[in-house]
């Protein structure tokens, strides 16, 4: 039995490390088509959704069947079940580069992102592009080293953020009502793929350790805090 498990856990890990794949592709072509006004870069994100919408389905019935078959106990049942919460964490992402490549496609054949914001866009833009080499190393090695770099260094993405609405409610804005709606629609969509990259990166962790990482660990009883 145990054989079994493994070996269906490995079918499992692959497809999760696909999605990871297809996500990162997405987050690249969705920063290209924002950046450049690239139409086929913009489709090509929208189209390929439905096939990370499928990935995840997969995935899912997958973990059910081991559920139902192994009866996974400890280290087994912690990976099974952070494993479908990172299939469900990739495919959101996905939704969200199709977001931001379907406002990239609205606007087409001019650009999205208003001169005034430019700099600070593409500073998101190449945060992802980084962040998405990330994730599949992550994925790749269960890499926590990886993880820890991206839930710490997500702080990045949130001031970049706050800088797209300082700039919007400042009085040098002179951009259209349109362009400031899809600005801060944009803005948001790039940080919350940066906020679900650090919810994968602390999965990883659990899986990897069984600590998780979005609790402190208790303190020693016998240890005085100042």
């Amino acid at each position: 039995m145990r054989v079994i498990f493994n070996e269906e856990m490995k079918a499992v890990a692959l497809n999760i490390e696909r999605m990871a794949e297809f996500v990162a592709r997405a987050m690249n072509d969705a920063g290209s088509a924002l950046v450049n006004a690239d139409l086929e870069a913009a489709q090509t994100v929208i189209d390929n959704d439905a096939k990370l919408d499928a990935l995840e389905a997969n995935v899912v019935d997958q973990c059910l069947i081991l559920l139902a078959r192994q009866n996974p106990v400890a280290t087994d049942l912690r990976e099974v079940v952070a494993t479908m919460r990172l299939a469900a964490t990739f495919e959101r992402m996905g939704d969200l580069t199709s977001h931001v490549a379907q406002i990239a496609r609205r606007t087409w054949p001019d650009c999205a992102i208003p001169s005034q914001a430019k700099e600070t866009v593409e500073k998101m833009v190449d945060f992802l592009h980084v962040l998405a080499g990330q994730l599949t190393d992550m994925l790749s090695n269960r890499d926590v080293n990886v993880a820890d770099a991206i839930i710490h260094g997500d702080d990045v993405m949130d001031k970049l953020h706050e800088d797209i609405f300082a700039l919007v409610e400042g009085e040098d804005w002179n951009g259209t009502r349109k362009q400031l709606i899809d600005l801060v629609l944009l803005s948001r969509f790039m940080e919350r793929i940066g906020d679900h990259s650090v919810a994968a990166a602390r999965q990883v962790v659990f899986i990897v350790s069984g600590f998780d990482p979005t609790k402190k660990p208790e303190p020693d009883k016998d240890t005085v805090v100042a």
